[in-house]
């Protein structure tokens, strides 16, 4: 049998970061993931999908991730349910992350960039020096 699941898609809010009374970390946060189709209207349609992590990742994923992050998430899919205060079974379906991986930098996030990194056309139709040496022809 096989329970793995991959996701890539962006948070809808800023991770949330608790502790089991026994210390233990555990984050969880909504992945957005678009349809592979559109709708009638040609509107692009996502799943909004939660996420459990667990111990260090949790810690490490409370801290970079952030709200319209792109992120991948490798896992499983885990099905529980509860009495709810109405006495009607809910059922939960959400991924245990056992490995995420941040898509975008914090740098790229924020807007900014430096070095290598640095987009040339960003200075919005201001001419760009290059030097005929660069040139291919």
């Amino acid at each position: 049998m096989l329970n793995r699941v991959i996701l890539i898609g962006r948070l809808t809010r800023d991770p949330e970061l608790k502790y089991t009374p026994s210390g233990v970390a555990i984050t969880n946060f909504t992945l957005a993931v678009d349809r592979p189709y559109t709708n009638d209207r040609g509107d692009r349609e996502a799943d909004f999908i939660p996420v459990i992590v667990w111990r260090q990742l949790a810690e490490i994923c409370a801290e970079y991730l952030k709200k319209g992050r792109l992120t991948a998430v490798e896992g499983r899919i885990q099905v529980r349910n509860y009495e709810n205060a109405e006495g009607k079974r809910v059922y939960v379906t959400e991924v245990i992350a056992d490995n995420v991986r941040f898509l975008e930098s914090n740098r790229q996030e924020s807007g900014q960039s430096e070095g290598r990194n640095r987009d040339p056309f960003s200075d919005d139709g201001k001419p760009i020096d290059i030097n005929d040496d660069d040139l291919p022809f």
